[in-house]
């Protein structure tokens, strides 16, 4: 039997342009330019339940909508959670969004990160930049599930401390004595203790068996090339190695064409692609 992560994702129960009507619950400023929004059904209809690793198109009325990941536990279908960077006009207006505003949500759309095979095995999560917040439902489905995986790695790299998202989080998960959590910045002051480097560079400390490691991995596409090429000098098989490729998505439905990587379209067969798969194009500019 195929695995969950080959089997296309059921179209939405909606129609697939139409926003479903949400309200913004809550708003948390994690940097001073990111922001995480919870958002409840606003009128009781809501989108179907996500997977680790799939995206929503959030719309704001009267600006346009904006492709985001999930960044909340997909155990809890009450609501949605989208950590988002204000990067333009769209999600800055979504950052913007106070509690009670009304937004248009729909999706899920996409192919997650592959749970099923990650299952009984060491499990390397890295991310770089704002690469966390689609790694984070991973991070939840692990840890409810503990005994159902081996040594969690997880390595985060950063621009600067003030550029960590989830702050008090990072710090309750590095406090736990069932994963491993570190965590390095390109820059600091005197005031930051921890590491100080490229993410890569945390990759020969790291605890897992090459042979049985599952890595999935979320950042700049040449932060992803150099860990993953770094993991597969380790020994992590090429075919164990995953990365979330987001892109620009206007219809997350594979009919604009915005979003097409080569033969693919990241919001139909992506984000989330076999490194083995996509090697070759992560050294071809301009794909």
């Amino acid at each position: 039997m195929a695995s969950e992560h080959f089997a296309r994702p059921a179209p939405p129960a909606q129609v697939p342009m139409a926003p479903v009507p949400y309200e913004v619950r809550s708003q948390t400023a994690e940097t001073d330019d990111t922001a995480t929004l919870v958002l409840a059904p606003a009128d009781g209809t809501h989108v179907p339940p996500a997977r680790p690793g799939q995206f929503n198109m959030v719309y704001v009325f009267g600006v346009g909508e904006a492709a985001i990941s999930l960044s909340g536990d997909a155990s809890d279908s009450t609501v949605i959670v989208h950590t988002v960077r204000a990067a333009g006009r769209i999600t800055e207006a979504i950052v913007r969004a106070s509690a009670g505003q009304a937004l248009g949500v729909r999706g899920p759309y996409g192919r997650g990160w592959p749970m099923d095979l990650a299952r009984g095995k060491d499990v390397v999560l890295m991310a770089g930049g704002l690469g966390l917040p689609p790694l984070r439902p991973v991070l939840y489905e692990m840890l409810r599930h503990r005994e159902q995986y081996g040594r969690i790695e997880v390595m985060l790299g950063a621009r600067t401390p003030k550029d960590l998202v989830y702050y008090p989080e990072i710090q309750s998960w590095r406090h736990r004595a069932d994963l491993r959590f570190q965590v390095t910045v390109d820059a600091a002051g005197r005031d930051w203790y921890g590491d100080v480097g490229l993410v890569t560079a945390r990759i020969p400390d790291a605890r897992f068996e090459p042979a049985n490691t599952v890595a999935f991995l979320c950042g700049p596409e040449i932060m992803m090339k150099n860990s993953a090429r770094d993991l597969e000098a380790r020994g992590v098989p090429a075919t164990a190695i995953w990365l979330s490729m987001e892109r620009n998505m206007k219809c997350a439905v594979a009919l604009c064409g915005h979003c097409q990587y080569g033969p693919d379209f990241v919001c139909r067969d992506g984000p989330v692609f076999r490194y083995r798969e996509i090697r070759d194009r992560l050294s071809c500019r301009e794909v």
